[in-house]
Parts: structure tokens; C-alpha cells; sequence
């Protein structure tokens, strides 16, 4: 069986947000969806489990952070193609959402991404074949 990893993220607004997620092309497991959570399928080993911040509480101890005022997790997913890093992108505008940083074009790597709603920073990329010198000398501001 292939590990799988479900990313738990809180969000203000559980219909809301998958609104957003559902006009950026993703779908949602109605087994493991509910008012309080909503499991996005990214592949059929990745999920993103958006769970509302009060049901999210539960799960731990800890305060939940402002993702609009602070930075818990960098998501990133890869792409097919440049194409289609832009196009996510420009439907994640399009759904409210916003553009934090300007694309970045590494020879081996184009990146774009997205902050959603509640302000998770998601990161978009492309990667082509990459030779392993260039692992070494790849610039030190991507992280994947």
C-alpha cells in the first residue's frame, strides 16, 4: 500500500473554502466530508483535510495561527506543465484569492502559487529533468 499524507488545515469558513478549492479543479470525498471538515482530493494519495477552526481546536492544545499574519506550512504541489502552474494560479485570483509572490523561473523549476482564503500560502511547480551537478548549484530560495 502507498503512504498516503492528509494535510490538516483550519479554515474560517468551511463552504466558502470549498468553493474556492472546487473552482481551482479539485474534488472532495463525501465519506469523510461533513459541516465540520471537508476532505479535498489533490491525488488518490494526497488529501487536505479543510476542517473549520473550531472542530481544527480539537485536534490540539496548541492556539492556531494567523496564516494572514504568519506562516505555518508552505504547501506545494507540482504541475503538468508551466500551463498549467499559470492557470491554477489565475483561477486561484479569479476564486479570491491572492498572489503573494511573482512567478519564479529557475531553468529546472517554474514556480507560481497562491495565497486561499484563509491565507495558506500554496506553491505551484513545474519541474523538467534536472541534472544532478545542477542539485548543488540550484539557487537556495527554492524550497519544494
Amino acid at each position: 500500500m502507498n503512504k498516503q499524507i492528509y494535510v490538516n488545515l483550519p479554515v474560517k469558513d468551511l463552504e466558502r473554502s470549498k468553493a474556492f478549492f472546487s473552482a481551482l479543479g479539485f474534488g472532495f470525498n463525501p465519506q469523510f466530508t461533513n459541516q465540520d471538515a471537508a476532505c479535498m482530493v489533490i491525488s488518490e494519495d494526497i488529501y487536505v483535510m479543510l476542517l473549520t477552526e473550531t472542530f481544527f481546536k480539537g485536534f490540539t492544545p496548541k492556539a492556531i495561527s494567523d496564516a494572514r499574519k504568519s506562516t505555518e506550512v508552505l504547501l506545494c504541489l507540482s504541475c503538468d506543465s508551466r500551463a498549467a502552474v499559470d492557470d491554477m494560479a489565475a483561477k486561484a485570483r479569479a476564486a479570491g484569492g491572492n498572489w503573494p509572490n511573482a512567478p519564479k523561473d529557475h531553468g529546472f523549476m517554474y514556480q507560481h502559487g497562491f495565497e486561499d482564503l484563509d491565507g495558506h500560502m500554496w506553491e505551484l511547480a513545474y519541474m523538467e529533468g534536472m541534472p544532478e551537478q545542477a542539485l548543488d548549484a540550484a539557487d537556495a530560495d527554492v524550497a519544494i
